[in-house]
């Protein structure tokens, strides 16, 4: 697995290839991650790193922009398929790879570039331009590829508007472990570490970034203060974006019901979901919602914006509640999931057990074979 992001990194391509990686050794299979290295040092066991620098922009990110003789590596390991997460640099290499060892190449559309592009990778062109420029290169990535892999049928069909000719794009979202994120954990002692006993809880988890979109979710939380003062939100993460937020959150006056957590250990994510009553997600930009999953698993209904994936997942009444891009709306939705929690906590369970990580692994080996095949047939001259 290629990937332009691993740990100490944290998002949703990590936790995929995480996921994804533990099931498959579970399975019997075998997973090496190539990877860039890490800004703090600490390497694990069985990763191959590529040389990076710091990305100024983004911190917390690497660049892997160096020469390496991973091809050479490869070839030694006599691995059978290669599956590239990441689009840009390690896109780039694993395409190499693939072509010097007549290997198979898989991709997975993890994230949508050309939205983030404005915000991390601004040319002296306009947006538009940019964006055009992007899906010509991402045509070319995808097309070339022999399978690829969309999360949900929105951005499939998003993908193939582009790139029509891709041999074969299968949806496999990453599963969610519901056994992990479960109604039975107990969030008191997070609900007690910020001062939450007895409030209304809203959840947000992800990376503070602005192509996240928190500034509609604080808009619409500043609404539903204003009719259920013992609301509360609790945004939980790191990123780029973080002051501008806590500064927003002063203009609005709630900065006293927002509590910005920072970085919490990957061992306490569980409890910090079973602390909320509800969970809220206003981001146009995910391909898949991981978050909105694992908060479904444990029982909580969530508030999500009516755009691409996000509107996917959410049954509204029956797991969650859809909003518009308007805080008004917002507010009414974050407001349907608190008043409505316990109603929902059944359906939000049962449908986050629809997205197992084991169906989810059994799919992606049925990919791996038809690469495998697809690659033995081009190699032989053979229309496959």
């Amino acid at each position: 697995m290629f990937t332009d992001s691993y740990l100490p990194a944290r998002d949703g391509v990590v936790n995929s290839i995480i996921l994804t990686k533990n099931q498959l050794e579970r399975l019997g299979h075998e997973v090496i991650i190539f990877a860039p290295e890490p800004w703090d040092g600490n390497r694990e066991t069985g990763v191959y790193y590529f040389r990076a620098v710091n990305y100024k922009k983004y911190p917390g990110y690497s660049i892997p922009m160096f020469p390496t003789n991973k091809c050479e590596i490869l070839r030694e390991l006599d691995i059978d398929v290669i599956h590239t997460h990441g689009l840009l640099f390690m896109g780039v290499r694993s395409m190499f790879a693939a072509r010097t060892l007549g290997k198979p190449v898989v991709v997975s559309f993890h994230t949508m570039v050309t939205d983030a592009a404005k915000y991390y990778a601004r040319l002296p062109i306009p947006d538009w331009m940019t964006t055009r420029l992007f899906w010509i290169y991402l045509r070319e990535l995808l097309e070339r590829a022999d399978a690829v892999v969309a999360p949900t049928a929105a951005i499939r069909n998003e993908l193939l508007s582009y790139a029509p000719d891709m041999n074969r794009v299968d949806v496999i979202p990453t599963g969610v472990d519901c056994t992990r994120f479960c109604p039975e954990n107990d969030g008191s002692i997070i609900r007690h570490r910020y001062g939450l006993d007895g409030e209304k809880v809203l959840l947000h988890v992800g990376r503070i970034a602005w192509e996240k979109n928190l500034d509609l979710v604080i808009d619409g939380f500043s609404r539903l203060v204003k009719e259920d003062p013992k609301a509360r939100l609790l945004i939980v993460g790191e990123g780029p974006a973080k002051k501008h937020y806590q500064q927003l959150v002063e203009q609005k006056g709630v900065a006293g019901r927002v509590i910005f957590t920072g970085f919490i250990p990957d061992d306490e994510l569980p409890l910090v979901y079973a602390a909320c009553d509800a969970f809220t997600i206003a981001s146009k930009f995910e391909t898949q919602g991981l978050v909105a999953l694992e908060a479904m698993a444990t029982g909580k209904p969530v508030a999500g914006i009516n755009y691409r994936a996000i509107a996917e997942i959410i049954r509204s009444g029956q797991n969650g509640y859809l909003f518009e891009e308007d805080p008004a709306s917002c507010a009414a939705a974050m407001r349907s999931a608190l008043d409505n929690a316990d109603i929902i906590r059944p359906g939000a369970r049962e449908f986050a057990k629809s997205y197992s990580v084991e169906k989810s692994a059994a799919q992606m080996v049925d990919l791996y074979r038809f690469a495998i095949e697809h690659k033995k047939a081009n190699l032989n001259g053979k229309i496959f």
